[in-house]
């Protein structure tokens, strides 16, 4: 087989890959919204704003702080009263991100490679969740990945082609607007953009120049939410840094205590909550960024809330081999390793939240496969041995094999999505929309319920249900520790029934869904017997259960006539 028709065939197995991988994807896409965080936040807060009919202050939701441009585009698919939408723009997100790898090795390497990158990133697990999620992290790595590669133009045009900065400050803006983890990659690309440039032109007033340039432009596409937090917190970050803020401003914290439930546990380092909650090692804890590679398994907090692959860092020694692109490739690593280094002390250990390294390790990986590959094709101590050009055959077809079966390994967790989601009966229409939803949210039975009888002006407080109101339509409240600070204060008042109808009261609310065996299991775990059978007896006396089925209630809270 000559070398044209290898590459050929190599062209049709990625180009195969990209388009099943598409077509599954557009399936589960075709499903209605059942991930957490769209059910709490990316698209609850947007229905939200559409029943109040604008933008406005949603104090117990620490969450509709965040900024939000990527949210704007899910408020207008739900305007249209259409909520698969959102996965669709996200999976867009995805796979333009893809197309932008794909064009830059295209360019650096051939088509081939180009491919082969795109193929490495999106089918990464974490990035086909993703993009079968209406969440707002690929559109975010979407536009950091712009905002480097176009300063790399910038780079290569020898700083003469300005359009290429204003386009890497501009998506910077945009995704600083969109997630507050983008901040930490408009720091470095802000600090390697005036160190290349200063190193490249030696004129260091310019790369202060451009630097503040680059800072101002993307303050200014960002600064609506910002501005909008510090107008209504003190806190253009709120509720980051919140503590600072407060002594800044002294002011009092706004209608609920967020930071409440992360108090006691931040007091302990992190490698000791570990310790306690895993059992593991200072060690293995501080190995997290590299065991998130190996280690990653969905809906697990201890194994990083998501899956990746180690093809995206075991060819990364390999890159050094070539000198090829060098500046490229130190632009690279060197964002890689102080994203990751940064990430670890400032964000969750989660694996999306290291995301916007994807694409660059996927980069990286496919130059060190063709740095390797390119240097088995040299004159090397292999080739004055009898057994040289053996040795080299056998190491490129290892090489070849361990790609296929890591790229088999995200294959393989395409075909877990599925098994997991069941989308066919649904688009078959053997399933409905309602019981496509029962089966994925053991709470939504009881969603249903307040849904068809509650009145319309009923207030509803979710606790344990994992924030999860964006099915509910009415009228809802939560809190960061998903109910425990409220529960806390049920148990201390219940000493005095007046005092408990008083803080009842001070909720504001009507009714309250309770997840049951943690409601319980939290209250054993925390209080004594008698502290529990009290609460137990004020609440059958003063509150009316009107639902109680499938493991969660619905309390009607107004006090009973006596």
């Amino acid at each position: 087989m000559n070398r044209d028709t290898l590459e050929n065939t190599a062209a049709f197995l990625l180009y195969a890959t990209i388009i099943l991988l598409v077509c599954v994807e557009i399936i589960l896409n075709l499903t209605p919204p059942i991930s957490r965080d769209a059910l709490i936040h990316h698209l609850a807060v947007p229905k939200l704003w559409l029943k109040h009919g604008r933008i406005y202050e949603i104090p117990w939701a620490e969450y509709s702080y965040y900024p939000m441009y990527i949210n704007l585009i899910y408020f207008v698919c739900l305007y249209f009263n259409n909520d698969i939408a959102p996965k669709f723009i996200h999976f867009a997100f995805g796979l333009a991100t893809g197309w932008l790898i794909y064009l830059y090795l295209k360019q650096k390497l051939l088509r081939n490679w180009g491919l082969l990158g795109m193929v490495i990133f999106m089918t990464t697990p974490i990035v086909v969740w993703l993009s079968t999620s209406a969440y707002i992290d690929l559109g975010m790595t979407f536009f950091t990945t712009g905002s480097v590669l176009a300063f790399i133009k910038w780079r290569d045009s020898e700083y003469s082609r300005f359009k290429w900065f204003l386009i890497s400050s501009l998506c910077m803006g945009i995704a600083i607007g969109s997630k507050y983890n983008a901040l930490i990659t408009w720091f470095i690309v802000n600090l390697m953009l005036m160190l290349s440039y200063v190193r490249d032109t030696k004129r260091q007033k310019g790369a202060v120049k451009y630097g503040l340039m680059f800072f101002g432009i993307t303050v200014l596409v960002a600064s609506p939410w910002y501005l909008k937090n510090y107008l209504q917190t003190g806190n253009p970050f709120y509720p980051l840094f919140n503590n600072l803020f407060k002594m800044l401003h002294h002011q009092a914290v706004q209608e609920v205590l967020h930071g409440q439930a992360i108090e006691k546990t931040g007091k302990i380092s992190f490698f000791k909550i570990r310790q306690v909650m895993y059992g593991e090692s200072f060690w293995e804890t501080l190995l997290i960024p590299v065991r998130m590679f190996f280690q990653g398994k969905d809906n697990s907090y201890q194994y990083f809330q998501g899956s990746l692959n180690p093809i995206l860092i075991i060819f990364l020694p390999f890159v050094f081999l070539n000198k090829r692109y060098g500046k490229d490739k130190i632009i690279f690593v060197c964002f890689t390793v102080i994203f990751l280094f940064m990430a670890y002390f400032l964000t969750a250990k989660q694996v999306r939240y290291i995301l916007p390294v994807l694409p660059f390790l996927a980069i990286i990986a496919v130059m060190g496969i063709k740095d390797f590959l390119d240097k088995m094709k040299e004159k090397t101590f292999f080739s004055s041995l009898r057994c040289g050009e053996k040795i080299k055959s056998i190491a490129k077809i290892f090489i070849f094999a361990v790609v296929v079966i890591l790229l088999i390994f995200n294959l393989t967790y395409l075909k877990r999505r599925m098994e997991t989601i069941k989308p066919i009966p649904y688009l078959l229409g053997k399933e409905t929309r309602e019981a496509f939803l029962k089966r994925h949210l053991l709470h939504y039975d009881a969603v249903k319920f307040i849904n068809d009888t509650l009145p319309d002006d009923a207030v509803v407080f979710t606790m344990f249900i994992g924030r999860r109101g964006y099915y509910l339509n009415r009228k809802y409240k939560n809190e960061p520790s998903f109910g425990i600070n409220t529960i806390r204060q049920m148990v201390i008042t219940s000493a005095n029934e007046e005092t408990f109808d008083q803080f009842i009261r001070s909720m504001n609310v009507t009714h309250i869904l309770v997840r049951n065996d943690l409601f319980y299991k939290f209250l054993q775990d925390n209080f004594s017997k008698s502290e529990i059978k009290n609460l137990i007896n004020v609440i059958n006396k003063r509150w009316t259960k009107l639902y109680d089925k499938h493991g969660y209630a619905v309390w009607d809270i107004h006090t009973k006539v006596r």
